[in-house]
Parts: structure tokens; sequence; C-alpha cells
């Protein structure tokens, strides 16, 4: 009886050995006795207990490897460059893929490396940035050529990172920031240009408008001073005298005017020649009274002190004469 139960345990291990599940975009690689037998892809599989093993697993799904390579530019440039593969297994080559390379994350960045090194010492720092998916182009078509024939597919490669020396990208952002500040110097420049030239325009514009001003403020004064000449003439005053009666007229209406407002301290001068020249008589003339006025006042204050200059004037010669008479009988 117990030989009967260890029997039927061992058949329904083998049984359960016997079947095995393979998940969905995986393959599993079956062999007899370290021989390859079959690939089984996703569902449940069968495989004869004990002589029949599960060898591996092969993922058919897309991977993406990401290789960081450090090279130079052909300006001297050291640049670590990110390079990211996306690949995956050929569903009709996983047997190529299994048995050929033991490794192929190691032999796709090999061929990264290699590209890569190969093509970016043939462009400028700057041309690295803007040719990057040339690059990307080249490495995707060496790693295609090479790839396949271990059953690998190649569906991208991205330069996803260019990272030059910190001093190098420092030199880069001045570069940029100078020549911005250039650019923004230039339109400032070319706005300040047009604040002039129409600021001068509308100076032209006022200076135009204001001399048409005048011109027209002049030409209403002059048909005035005809209409008032006119009725001044119908009631017996003569033209000359019609002039000097508007002009006297004017004179007080502007000093009207300019009293009126308390706060002015204008002061009216004469701006003819001739008045200039009466205003210089009058100063002149003023002086002179000035200085008459000033020499009586002196002459008045002299007469009151001659008697004292008299006394002294005396009582020096007296002092004189003493002096004389001591010396002279001295000597005798």
């Amino acid at each position: 009886m117990p030989f009967l139960i260890i029997i039927a345990v061992l058949g329904l291990f083998i049984l359960f050995a016997s079947f095995f599940t393979v998940k969905q975009q995986s393959a599993f690689i079956v062999e007899r006795f370290g021989k390859f037998q079959s690939i089984r892809n996703s569902g449940l599989q069968l495989k004869v207990p004990i002589i029949d093993r599960i060898a591996g697993k092969v993922n058919l799904r897309i991977q993406q490897l990401d290789v960081i390579i450090e090279t130079k530019t052909k300006d001297n440039v050291f640049v670590k460059l990110k390079v990211s593969v996306q690949f995956k297994v050929i569903q009709e080559k996983v047997y190529e893929a299994f048995y050929k390379l033991e490794y192929p994350h190691d032999q796709i960045t090999s061929y990264v490396f290699d590209v890569v090194r190969a093509e970016v010492p043939k462009l400028k720092l700057d041309d690295v940035f803007e040719r990057k998916d040339d690059v990307a182009v080249a490495v995707k078509r060496e790693l295609n050529e090479a790839m396949t024939l271990y059953g690998y597919d190649i569906i991208n490669t991205l330069i996803t990172d260019i990272d030059p020396d910190i001093q190098v990208k420092n030199a880069m952002n001045r570069i940029n920031a100078a020549d911005r500040e250039k650019t923004a110097a230039e339109y400032e420049a070319e706005a300040g240009r047009i604040r002039i030239v129409a600021k001068a325009k509308a100076e032209a514009e006022s200076k135009k408008l204001q001399g048409q001003g005048i011109a027209d403020q002049r030409r209403e004064i002059a048909r005035g001073l005809v209409e008032s000449v006119d009725v001044l003439n119908k009631v017996g005053i003569n033209s000359q005298e019609a002039s000097a009666l508007i002009v006297v007229t004017q004179h007080y209406d502007t000093l009207q005017a300019i009293g009126a407002d308390t706060n002015s301290n204008l002061i009216l001068l004469p701006n003819s020649p001739q008045a200039g020249s009466d205003m210089l008589n009058n100063m002149v003339a003023s002086f002179t009274a000035s200085n008459q006025v000033g020499e009586s006042m002196r002459k008045a204050n002299s007469t009151k002190r001659i008697s004292k200059k008299e006394y002294d004037e005396l009582e020096n010669e007296k002092n004189e004469r003493n002096e004389r008479d001591h010396k002279n009988e001295s000597e005798e």
C-alpha cells in the first residue's frame, strides 16, 4: 500500500512537470539531453519529463539600452553623449538570438562606441548639436547591419543628451549672452533712432504749423488795423493820427494785461534804438544831478569845519616858529 502511494505521487509529479506555460511576448528554448529541441511560444506547453528541459527564456518585447560615451570633437572639445538604443529579438530568429550571442547588451554597446567615436570627431561642437540626428542614423545603420545576423532588430537610436565640459558650457553661455546683448543693443539703437526721427518730424511739423499760425495772426491783425483806420477816417481822423491812436491803445492794453497778474515780476525796458538813447541820456542826467547834489553837501560840511582847520594851521605855524628861534639861540 505505501508503495502504491509513492508511485502515485511520483506519477503526479511527473505529470505536472510535463506541463509549463509561456507568457505573452516571450519564447522558451527546450533542449533534450543538452541539444536544441524546439522553441515554445506563449500558451500551455508540454515537454517530456526528465528528458526535456527549459534551457532559457527570450524576451520578445522592445528593450532599451542607454550607452554613455565620452569622445572628442573636431575642435578638440570632449563631450559626453547618451545614446539610447531601442531593439527587440526577431521572432523568427529566436534561435540565433539565444545561441549566437551570450551578452547582447555588451555587443550593442561595443558597436555604439565604435560608430560614435568614428562620427563625432568629424564634427565641430556646434555641428554635434545640430547634426545629432545624423549621428543617430549612422549608429542605427551600423547596428542593423551587424545585429540582424544575431536575430536582433534595431528599432531606433536616439542621442538623448550632449554634455560638454563645464568650462565649455560656461563659455558657450557667455557667447550666447554676448550675442543677445549685441542684438538687444542694435534693437535699442534702432528704436532710439526711430524716436529721434519721429521727434524731429513732429518738431518740424509743429514749427510749420506755428509759422502758419503766426502768419494767419499777423494777417488778421493787419486786416483789423485796416478796418480800424477806415472807421477812424470816416469820423475825420487821418491815417497818421489813426495809426498813433491804435498803437497807443494797444500799448495800454498790453500794460493792463500784464498788470492783471498779481504774481508778475516782469520789467519793461525800451527796445528801440531811439528809446535806448533816451534812457541812456536820462541815466546820465540823473548821475550828473546826483553828483552835483553830493558836491554841494560836501562843501557845506567843509564850511562847517573851516574854523577848526584854521586853528590847527595857526598852532602848527606857532610851534614851527618857536623851534626856529630856539635853534638860532643855540647856534649863537
